[in-house]
């Protein structure tokens, strides 16, 4: 399948799969797409709500890492401490890491080595990055994933159910349910019906929220 990288709307890079016509982030803005949906809406809110320093993440879809580093970042400003988990079956190739721009556009040129760190350690180990961050890339297929009752949050970014519908069924979300510790939330980009239903007849309550820029809708879900 050809990859190529392209500029997003507000600069960032991402892939696009010309294929599919599918892309890694939105093309309205790969950075404003990940504060909005997986910072904002899912980070902030957890904060909000939990009188906690300590937090587990899962992200579905480990792609290009620009969740991850965004999460990185947070975690430092803010005096977190992060274990992260990133679950990812086709890594990207060293070319396109060399061309991510995201250190640049984030302002954070100081965390080049960071970033790059992110992706050159072992898959399927745990990693410190920072004294605020552990990293563990696991390459699997989401569907392997058989975690229980250890995440905090969840970010589900997986490419969109119109090329890949077998990612956002029930089963997938029963999964993720089963993953999540109580009080735990997800969040996603997508608000199309069928993941809405998908998530809440795997057990979650869900919310629809404003989306990020292009995009009018996403989804947080609660584990009770």
């Amino acid at each position: 399948m050809e990859r190529k990288i392209i500029k997003t709307g507000d600069g960032s890079v991402t892939i696009h799969l010309s294929e599919w016509d599918e892309q890694y982030h939105s093309k309205h803005g790969a950075i404003q797409e990940a504060q909005h949906v997986f910072i904002k809406m899912g980070l902030e809110n957890w904060l909000a709500n939990n009188n906690q320093k300590e937090l587990t993440v899962l992200e579905i879809g480990f792609g290009t890492g620009l969740n991850a580093f965004i999460a990185f970042l947070e975690a430092k400003k803010l005096q977190l401490k992060i274990d992260y988990t990133g679950v990812e079956a086709y890594p990207v190739s060293e070319d396109e890491i060399k061309e991510l721009n995201y250190t640049k556009m984030l302002s954070a040129e100081k965390e080049v080595d960071s970033f790059q760190k992110m992706h050159s350690i072992p898959w399927n180990s745990p990693h410190i990055i920072s004294e605020n961050f552990q990293l563990e890339k696991q390459q699997k297929r989401f569907e392997e994933i058989e975690d229980l009752n250890k995440y905090d949050l969840v970010f589900f970014d997986a490419f969109g159910a119109r090329v890949q519908p077998e990612l956002w069924t029930e089963e997938i979300f029963l999964k993720m349910f089963s993953a999540m510790k109580k009080k735990a939330v997800l969040v996603t980009y997508s608000a199309k019906g069928s993941v809405r239903r998908a998530i809440q007849t795997a057990g979650f309550i869900v919310e629809r929220l404003p989306g990020p820029p292009g995009k009018r809708e996403m989804l947080r879900a609660l584990k009770k």
